[in-house]
């Protein structure tokens, strides 16, 4: 349904054939993710079990890619038949198969799944989603927000929320925000865009696109000049007092000082001599060039983010034009923060000992949180404005603290507690450890020994060196272009990428229909899962039909996205309530059948038969390491929590409890939990780790520098020519700002406007456009244009317009509002739908009325001259720069909207006349 995973209880009743029907749903009050509240997609979640667009049975293609044109096939003949592709390239060239996974929630399965198999070539869907704000979080403090952690409800008194979608963990959201109001909080929205949450705050700052981080450092600039930061807090908690090498032209220019045993370095300010950081934490220096005991010298890291968001480059009224936002708001909101961090402090009368060993007979609160996801992190800049807003918060002394952002465990994990990323392929073997990773540093980029790319979405490569979820939106483009290298098999679950999910839509779809001079198509063969006909579907030869959410078995994993919250740990399970009427599996339980075909280590037992029977049972019996696996509640005897041997009955005992696990964390151990010791130790008791991983928070990120040395021609291993450039400017150590890519590649004044997409609360991506409720409430969407646009374009209210970037050209219907920021046009995301798609109607208003904004944007920057391929993306991370699209608008003749895509032959059926429940219990 979304990835927000409220809990629910379904109410049955048997229709007149005595078969259980699902009648009613409704919140589980109990459940610890939404204590019983429901979003229109929850209570609309009848209507999306029993959607006319779910398939029916395995399909073979029998028509062009793309027609739709399917026949019914059994189970034995789908699987064998997607055993006759994979086994051979899995015994010659595993890295053949591409294996990429979509908004699923078993990524910790599909992950090993595929690492068992031995392709390089897995991720799912965070690099075109939010890696941003995942990799800058973890870099910089050990998480993030959303599914790391969350604002302290309760306590908070000030509230900025950036860019956040309305439909991702959109009842929690509504919940604190309601506490918030209530309590009389002040809610400040930064969106280019005010609708829902920023409809609702007490303050809108409509920036333009692509800015935020700007705007941040500002503030970050207002508060250095005010001497409004927590030092005592920078000096326990961060590397603000390492001290960093000064030495220019050298190898270790930047780099943290350390001692012999690689500790980090600062300087006892009483003792006048170097120490290692752990020894000791308010004495340690802030500022001053010092001497090394081995003759070099250094400076505190505090001194160089002192001095460079000081520059006057970074004052509001330098920024003020680029962002949107005058100067003086700037200058307002830092004091604002400043003034409810310091002056309305919280004091929590609990005891507790820091990992140093240090007794605090309080926990101390700066009642100041931020929240952020897509809006900011969609950008090319995006991994350094999600850098800029942890700092802006650390600096505030409002991380893992009363009334700040808390996390949620079992984060925060410092980077070395997760891996490298892996690539090392050979036949008929697993890879020898998982695919995705975070890299220290050059040395942990995936390439080979010329430095070309080992994976096909060029991932961990010198194009995106920290890509820690990898860039699923170029790999179509990159297998068929053979860039680095060709593919036999892609194998899709749960990923419209014929459609809302890629860039430049049009053009996807050519690609995964693009043949050789022979006639072959450039990828072999595609497999693709999904529990409804989708545009995806119908360029898929061989279709693997997935249950609904009702149907199924699903594990909501401490090891893959789990829901816990700051005060406790919890997990949860999904349960079929009702068994499927069609020829249809669970796509894990499928993956676990197909993986024991291929007799995969890990699938089969020492007989080769199959080691599980289905999905649950694997939930059940599987261990990642001894006495771990993908629950976490009542393990062995069912009396043992987070670690434990696997218990037959544990299935039952989450369905007992509502469907979810939940274990309060001691009160002494629930702030600060980076440096906590009685959080750290309870960490190591769950099972999230086997010693303590504290984490020191990186103001200065070395491992950025390490990069950006290599760029400056030190080390074995450096990037490209064409590429040293970009990396020295983006891989900055410190949070900075640099104009979004596309931008900076086109005439502005050819292209001087924004367009952005904003998710509806009520829909979630395209999958809520089958869903007859649903569909009332947004089933077309027009062009929302600021009024002073209209009138210099001459546009109409509830008239069409050409919009055009470098790329494409669409025409839409249009509507004014005076609710955006002057330069950006926005529409709903993902409404317009393909004919023939969903089982919707041939005039359906999402096929007639409905446009995706897709079709302007290129996962490609506009050509430099140079005839290489520059991907749409974050140079960092590689996340897909969705939000940098730069665009004109004209006026244009009624619609419909163009471009208009030839229909697609349903393999469904259309749904005739109107779709209606629970008549038939009237």
């Amino acid at each position: 349904m979304c990835a927000c995973r409220c809990g629910i209880n379904v109410h049955l009743r048997a229709d007149a054939n005595g078969a259980p029907k699902v009648r009613y749903i409704e919140g589980n009050r109990n459940h610890p993710v939404n204590k019983g509240v429901l979003c229109a997609k929850g209570s609309a979640g009848i209507m999306q079990h029993y959607a006319p667009s779910r398939l029916p049975a395995p399909l073979k293609r029998v028509g062009p890619r793309g027609s739709g044109e399917f026949e019914e096939i059994s189970w034995d003949e789908a699987l064998e038949t997607a055993v006759s592709w994979l086994k051979p390239i899995r015994e010659t060239d595993p890295k053949k198969l591409a294996f990429f996974t979509g908004r699923d929630q078993s990524q910790s399965f599909t992950g090993w799944w595929a690492q068992q198999y031995g392709t390089p070539n897995y991720a799912a869907h965070g690099g075109f989603c939010s890696v941003n704000m995942a990799a800058a979080g973890i870099y910089t403090m050990g998480g993030a927000f959303w599914e790391f952690g969350s604002p302290d409800w309760e306590r908070t008194k000030m509230f900025m929320i950036f860019g956040v979608a309305e439909d991702h963990d959109s009842n929690p959201i509504k919940m604190g925000l309601g506490k918030l109001k209530a309590r009389g909080a002040k809610v400040v929205a930064v969106n280019p865009v005010r609708t829902g949450y920023n409809a609702i705050a007490d303050e809108w700052v409509g920036i333009t696109p692509g800015t935020d981080g700007l705007f941040i450092l500002a503030l970050v600039h207002e508060l250095l000049r005010a001497g409004r930061i927590d030092l005592d807090y920078l000096m326990r908690y961060t590397n603000a007092a390492h001290l960093v090498v000064q030495n220019p032209g050298g190898a270790d220019h930047g780099l943290i000082a350390r001692d012999d045993d690689g500790a980090p370095l600062v300087w006892d300010r009483q003792e006048a001599r170097a120490r290692p950081a752990s020894e000791i934490s308010t004495q340690a220096a802030m500022k001053g060039e010092v001497t090394l005991p081995d003759g070099r010298q250094a400076v505190p890291s505090f001194e160089l983010l002192a001095r460079k968001y000081l520059y006057p480059r970074y004052a509001p009224d330098a920024v003020a034009e680029e962002t949107g936002v005058p100067a003086d708001t700037i200058r307002r909101l830092a004091a604002e923060l400043a003034r409810t961090a310091f002056d309305e402090a919280i004091t929590i009368e609990q005891p507790w000992t820091d990992m140093r060993g240090e007794r605090h007979e309080t926990m101390i609160g700066r009642p100041v949180s931020f929240h952020a996801m897509r809006g900011i992190s969609a950008h090319s800049n995006g991994f350094q404005t999600c850098r800029a807003l942890h700092l802006l918060q650390i600096l505030l002394g409002s991380v893992e603290c009363p009334g700040g952002f808390r996390f949620k465990p079992p984060y925060p994990k410092p980077v070395s507690a997760h891996p490298t990323p892996h690539t090392e392929t050979h036949p008929n073997a697993p890879l020898p450890g998982p695919h995705l990773g975070y890299p220290r540093g050059p040395e942990d980029l995936r390439i080979d020994a010329d430095g070309q790319p080992e994976r096909i979405d060029k991932a961990f490569s010198w194009e995106a060196p920290l890509s820690v979820h990898g860039l699923m939106h170029m790999v179509i483009s990159n297998a068929v272009a053979g860039d680095p290298y060709e593919i036999d098999t892609l194998f899709l679950y749960m990923a419209n990428m014929a459609w809302n999910s890629s860039m430049n839509t049009r053009g996807t779809m050519e690609m995964l229909s693009a043949t050789h001079a022979d006639g072959s198509y450039k990828i072999p063969h595609i497999i693709y899962s999904d529990a409804y006909s989708s545009e995806m579907v119908a360029y898929a030869d061989l279709i693997l039909p997935d249950t609904t959410y009702l149907e199924r078995h699903d594990c909501i994993s401490l090891l893959d996205r789990p829901i816990s919250e700051p005060d406790a740990v919890a997990d949860a399970i999904r349960w079929p309530v009702v068994e499927p009427d069609r020829d249809v599996r669970g796509f894990q339980s499928a993956l676990l059948d197909l993986g024991a075909r291929l007799g995969l280590p890990g699938f089969v037992t020492e007989d080769g038969a199959a080691a599980y029977a289905d999905y649950a049972d694997y939930i059940v019996r599987h261990q990642r390491k001894p006495g771990v696996g993908p629950l976490a509640g009542w393990r062995g005897d069912g009396s043992e929590n987070g670690r434990g041997d696997p218990n037959p009955d544990q299935l039952q005992r989450y369905i007992e409890n509502g469907g979810f696990w939940e274990s309060e964390i001691p009160e002494e151990a629930r702030f600060y939990k980076m440096a906590n010791a009685a959080y750290q130790d309870w960490a190591v008791g769950m099972g999230f780790f086997d010693a303590p991983q504290p984490v020191t928070f990186e103001l200065y990120n070395e491992t950025l520098r390490k990069f950006q040395l290599a760029a400056e021609g030190h080390g074995d291993r450096q990037p490209p020519d064409n590429l040293k450039d970009q990396i020295g400017q983006s891989f900055d150590p410190l949070p900075t700002w640099y104009a979004p890519f596309e931008g900076a590649g086109v005439e502005l004044a050819d292209y001087p406007l924004h367009a952005i997409t904003q998710r509806p609360a009520a829909m979630y991506h395209s999958w809520g456009s089958q869903n007859a409720w649903l569909r009332q409430i947004h089933g077309q969407n027009p062009l929302y244009v600021p009024g002073e646009v209209m009138e210099s374009a001459g546009l109409t209210d509830g008239g069409w317009a050409w919009v055009i970037s470098h790329h494409g050209k669409i025409k839409v219907p249009v509507r004014r509002t005076d609710a955006a920021n002057g330069k950006t046009m926005w529409t709903w995301n993902a409404i317009g739908k393909r004919k023939g798609a969903w089982a919707l109607s041939p005039g359906a208003p999402e096929a007639t009325k409905g446009f995706l904004l897709n079709h302007l944007i290129s996962e490609l920057l506009p050509p430099k001259g140079d005839g290489l391929r520059w991907a749409n993306s974050d140079p960092v991370t590689g996340q897909a720069a969705w939000y940098d699209l730069r665009v004109r608008i004209e006026p244009a003749e009624a619609g419909p909207p163009e471009p208009q895509i030839e229909a697609q032959e349903s393999p469904v059926g259309t749904a005739e006349g109107d779709v209606a429940f629970g008549e038939e219990w009237t």
